[in-house]
């Protein structure tokens, strides 16, 4: 089925996919929209698989100040190429990743940032809480805090402050599935005046 100009700039428009990608979505999904939104993120997914591996040693540090002044962060972004890292969406990526640090004050990147000892400490306080739940929920239970706390903790795991719906660390990899190469965050820093 052929689709149109029309049809393509509305995909386009609203998952930020390639003209490419979003006119084979739309031919395979008989050009039904929702269809195609769900195409575009399994052949982003399959990118993001492939790009993980590689080597991301280019990139640029990013800074944002919140006015009036009380908070700055710098990030490190980092990609395969130069000509990511100049790319505006690199960029505009960065800079969301920035304000979204100012905002919601991650502790850490990832969870494997997160030392050893507090994940250890974080545990044991957990159990305290669930030891009077029967045993073969507790478990259950010990995870789910588990990870509520890292959701609340790391970066990559909060709710994007622009879009709740999906991760900072699922943003990321839609950005991947558009540029076409491996992205990540290599180091953050927040700063906040104690006034």
């Amino acid at each position: 089925m052929a689709v149109s100009a029309a049809q393509i700039k509305e995909l386009r428009e609203s998952t930020g996919g390639g003209v490419m990608e979003c006119k084979k979505a739309l031919e395979e999904a008989g050009g039904d929209l929702a269809k195609a939104k769900e195409i575009l993120k399994l052949m982003n997914a399959k990118t993001v698989e492939k790009k993980a591996g590689r080597v991301a040693g280019m990139g640029k540090i990013v800074s944002y100040i919140h006015p009036p002044g009380r908070i700055g962060v710098l990030v490190e972004m980092r990609c395969e190429t130069d000509f990511v890292a100049n790319n505006p969406e690199f960029i505009a990526l960065s800079k969301d990743i920035c304000m979204h640090i100012a905002a919601m004050s991650p502790a850490a990147v990832n969870r494997e940032s997160i030392p050893e000892e507090t994940v250890n400490l974080q545990k044991e306080l957990f159990r305290e809480e669930v030891k009077d739940k029967p045993a073969a929920i507790q478990e259950k239970i010990l995870e789910g805090k588990l990870n509520a706390f890292f959701k609340e903790m790391t970066l990559l795991d909060q709710p994007f402050a622009k879009d709740t719906k999906v991760t900072v660390g699922e943003h990321i990899k839609s950005k991947i599935g558009l540029l076409q190469e491996n992205i990540t965050v290599a180091r953050m820093v927040r700063w906040e005046t104690n006034t």
